[in-house]
């Protein structure tokens, strides 16, 4: 099995970094990565230095997958998230929106939390079930050079909790081998990211890649044992929801057979949403497979 060490540090989805990987389809690697925070916060007393470093979320990468195509999709499948230095660090020292209501006066509140026995020890009294999770995953884009701050098309910083273990993130290829990137791992995370930062971690994640042919994707899609979710962002949140809905009912239509008036109808009744990081309009639309085979 191939593994890939953290190198340099990439802020950017970018087609113009030579690859640091190459695999073949449902070749399974293992990847390591930095945190979130470039490692600035390993004790309670370390501070967020932006001078030093002003971007977030760095990436390992890229990985070039053979033949892969523009049109293509990759279906990477995620099988274990482990943290490499036994935990995880945050920090609440920007309230952005909050302020509103919270003021201005938010201390740094950056800790590091213990992770062991399946727990995070957020405090001496408050534990929280580790619930691994991958916060920026994507593929280069064959027009400009996304950061690591939005999500897109491309993937990106989605920060949705199904990007997990067990679970199939698919997607789509604009140019040439593919170039897969990944980083910004959270041991667990609530609806909308409140402070904007998880509880990050540097980890290894175990995934399996594999090859679509001429899918043709729009937006990124995830897939779990249960479920099935169309992943789209951006502000407003309500336009987000709509699209990633409408991304799921086309899916429903083009892969499972469904009528789309239908599934339009059904989704009203039993679809739900997944937030990513509120500031970014993230949505993942879904619907329980047990749903599909009733077209």
């Amino acid at each position: 099995m191939q593994r890939l060490a953290i190198g340099p540090l990439y802020y950017e989805f970018s087609r113009h970094y030579s690859p640091r990987l190459r695999i073949r389809p449902g070749e399974t690697i293992v990847v390591a990565t930095e945190d979130a925070l470039s490692g600035q916060i390993r004790t309670n007393d370390d501070r967020r230095d932006k001078v030093a470093m002003p971007y977030s979320n760095p990436l390992t990468g890229p990985i070039a997958v053979e033949g892969a195509e523009p049109g293509d999709s990759l279906a990477v499948t995620i099988h274990e998230i482990r943290p490499t230095g036994g935990q995880a660090a945050t920090r609440t020292a920007e309230p952005k929106q909050l302020c509103e209501w919270l003021g201005t006066d938010c201390p740094h509140g950056a800790h590091v939390c213990p992770i062991r026995d399946g727990l995070i020890y957020w405090s001496d009294t408050v534990t929280i079930p580790y619930a691994p999770m991958i916060g920026c995953i994507g593929t280069a884009p064959d027009w400009g050079c996304p950061t690591t701050l939005p999500a897109g098309p491309h993937g990106g910083n989605l920060d949705i909790l199904e990007t997990a273990p067990g679970n199939t993130v698919y997607l789509p290829v604009f140019v040439t081998d593919g170039l897969l990137y990944l980083g910004d791992l959270h041991a667990a995370m609530g609806h909308g990211e409140l402070s904007a930062t998880g509880l990050e971690m540097a980890g290894e994640t175990t995934l399996t890649v594999d090859l679509l042919k001429q899918s043709r994707l729009a937006w990124p899609r995830i897939e779990s044992p249960e479920e099935i979710m169309a992943v789209v962002s951006g502000p407003p949140m309500e336009r987000s929801i709509a699209q990633a809905y409408a991304q799921l009912i086309l899916w429903m239509e083009s892969s499972y057979g469904w009528d789309r008036w239908r599934a339009y109808d059904l989704l009203t009744h039993v679809g739900r949403i997944s937030v990513g990081y509120y500031g970014l309009g993230t949505v993942a639309a879904k619907v329980e497979k047990r749903y599909l085979a009733g077209k």
